[in-house]
């Protein structure tokens, strides 16, 4: 089973409302239609797709896959050749009978699910249940197969509750049955027509999902917390949750947010309770409104903790919080020195590529640099974005341009296969020395495209965990928070558009920025990225644009940057060619050697801690004091030509 994660107060999950979106097959028929005309790939439904989204409709009503049986729906689940073309052909001509189906089949389930909770709640629960066996499942085989894992879930979740005390355990019981009746009854309806609206959305909703990992449908609810994830006025606690069945644990707290001042919360807490009312088996969506409120009011959390070097234990605590609003900055640059030799190395931790009217990534990263050269003997610069997710694009290209001449930075192929190229135009670098781009495997789009190209050009050497995260895409949302914030109460879409290059023609799509020199990090052993997406886009490439003939530009445009801009093009480099062999030789030396390090890349290989500090292995931030040894060593080895 997938787990959830989200941000406190955001949830842009599944969770049907209680009354399903204004949709009739004319509009699902439109919806469609013009998903599919601003797609950057898929411009008619295939049998491929509609394969896919045949098993999207049944996720989307058994995401826990805890009332279907595998007979009952192996004929979607593995349809036949004449199968699928008589769902796409329904699909095309507004037919939906197929998942009418599916739905009418779900309802029948729902007496067995009955059944079964009456069945175990007179049987023994088992011990050791862990959540880990509920990933990826399959659809159960038999009947027994499907008690056994509903009593299996109810045990992690009943083992959870034991130290809620019997009032609250007895409370938590009755909430999770009504809230499985009540989902139960939102999916049957109230009325033949709530029944069809509600199959409609969930039409949608599998359709758009089949494209590809960024494209969706929204129902109104989840269209309004888009709204407030753009608008990024938050009231709550500020942390991030994954939902584990036995519990929500916490795995990001936010800066400057209730939770990270009071010092109160901490990483991998579990929180089984809100204000005395049990959350676990909650939709995480619920649990989030439970721990929303007025600014400035009180919230009380329940939390089970694990504490003790060798022997774990586990505590429960009661914390206070008290609400406020959190704005989830963007704006964030973390700068410092390394003395080296008779200079320094500065490092330069760039969070995102944000923008807004007093600062921006590229001008606060201008500061800090020039900064750095007044005050210091500069000798080189690791520009750190690991975890780094993206933003604007613009920005992407103005720090690109803080390091290279004038050229293409990155060109954008839309749906209609037009191709345009955003450039750095000033040509003023204002570092040109010793450079590395620290990344890991959450490092995504913007930042992708700063790395790559930086590579491209020769100008970095890219470091840290095997790849980036391989997302190379860009979408459009039918909703403008600013221009039209009013929701459509037939719902919203966002659809993948087209793809990203950098000048050498390479996308960062699916597989990532590759390092030049692999120095493993938390993230590196983790399943994260692009590829381990549903249906992640292809990778492909367009032609090469060292040589820009500026043919993307207007006549008019061409003339006026023209003559000046074809002087003093970024020309690719090989400065740092000589030096690689002895460079990767270095690090790998040093980190075989780091007991420290192999403890580390031990600890990792187990895959068990998802999200847990880096702090927990050795103290100390491994990755970047390697990186920093790499740089140490690239200043040196060009030192020894220039003499």
């Amino acid at each position: 089973m997938m787990r959830k994660c989200l941000f406190l107060l955001l949830f842009l999950g599944w969770m049907l409302e209680a009354k399903p979106p204004q949709l009739t097959i004319r509009d699902v028929k439109t919806k469609i239609e013009e998903i599919l005309k601003a797609h950057a790939s898929y411009k008619t439904l295939t049998p491929e797709l509609v394969e896919r989204t045949l098993r999207n409709f049944l996720d989307e009503l058994d995401p826990t896959k805890t009332y279907f049986l595998e007979g009952e729906v192996a004929e979607w689940q593995h349809p036949t050749e004449e199968s699928l073309q008589k769902c796409l052909s329904g699909l095309r001509a507004g037919n939906f009978a197929s998942f009418q189906d599916i739905h009418a089949l779900f309802l029948k389930a729902m007496d067995r699910r009955a059944m079964i909770e009456a069945e175990i709640a007179n049987r023994e629960l088992p011990k050791g249940v862990k959540s880990e066996e509920f990933k990826d499942l399959a659809w159960a085989a038999s009947y027994e197969e499907l008690l056994t894992r509903n009593l299996r879930i109810k045990a992690l979740q009943m083992d959870a509750t034991e130290k809620l005390g019997d009032e609250n355990r007895s409370k938590f019981i009755q909430r999770l049955s009504k809230r499985r009746l009540n989902r139960e009854q939102e999916l049957a309806g109230s009325s033949e027509e709530e029944r069809r609206k509600t199959t409609l959305s969930l039409v949608l909703k599998a359709v758009t999902a089949s494209l590809d990992a960024h494209t969706n449908y929204f129902t109104p609810s989840e269209a309004n917390q888009f709204m407030i994830q753009v608008q990024q006025r938050l009231f709550g606690i500020g942390a991030q949750l994954r939902d584990d069945l036995d519990g929500l644990s916490v795995v990001r707290i936010i800066e400057n947010s209730p939770a990270s001042q009071s010092n109160k919360l901490k990483m991998n807490d579990k929180i089984i309770a809100v204000n005395q009312e049990p959350v676990i088996g909650l939709e995480i969506g619920e649990a989030v409104e439970l721990i929303r409120g007025e600014k400035g009011t009180p919230v009380v959390l329940t939390l089970l903790r694990e504490t003790g070097e060798t022997e774990k234990k586990t505590e429960k605590l009661e914390i206070e919080l008290i609400r406020n609003e959190v704005v989830l900055e963007e704006s964030r640059l973390e700068q410092s020195v390394e003395p080296f030799g008779d200079g320094v190395i500065a490092h330069l931790k760039l969070y995102s590529f944000y923008q807004d009217p007093k600062n921006s990534s590229a001008s606060d990263m201008r500061k800090a640099l020039e900064q750095c050269k007044r005050e210091h003997k500069l000798k080189g610069v690791i520009l750190d974005m690991r975890s780094n997710a993206g933003g604007l694009l613009t920005q992407a290209v103005s720090v690109t341009g803080l390091f290279i001449n004038k050229g293409v930075v990155v060109s954008i192929k839309d749906n209609t296969g037009k191709v345009q190229h955003l450039r750095e135009v000033e040509g003023k670098p204002v570092w040109d020395g010793p450079l590395l781009v620290l990344v890991n495997r959450a490092s995504a789009s913007a930042a992708e495209i700063v790395a790559q190209t930086l590579q491209d050009y020769g100008r970095a050497i890219i470091v840290g965990d095997d790849h980036t995260f391989g997302k190379g895409s860009f979408q459009t949302f039918t909703l403008d928070p600013i221009v039209s914030p009013k929701v459509n109460p037939q719902g919203e879409y966002k659809v993948t558009r087209g793809k990203y290059y950098t000048v050498s023609g390479k996308s960062p799509q699916l597989t990532g920025v590759i390092s030049d020199i692999e120095i493993p990090g938390i993230l590196s052993q983790l399943d994260i990225g692009e590829k381990f997406a549903k249906f992640p886009l292809e990778n492909d490439q367009i032609e090469p644009h060292f040589e820009d003939d500026l043919a993307d530009l207007s006549p008019f445009q061409r003339i006026q940057l023209g003559p000046t801009y074809r002087n003093n093009l970024q020309a690719p480099l090989t400065t740092y060619s000589s030096y690689m062999d002895a460079l990767k030789k270095n690090s790998k030396a040093r980190i075989q050697a780091n007991k420290n390090y192999q403890n580390f890349l031990t600890e990792i290989q187990k895959k068990n801690f998802d999200s847990e500090p880096i702090e927990l292995f050795g103290q100390t931030d491994l990755q970047h004091t390697e990186a920093l040894n790499v740089m140490k060593d690239l200043i040196f080895l060009m030192s020894l030509e220039n003499r």
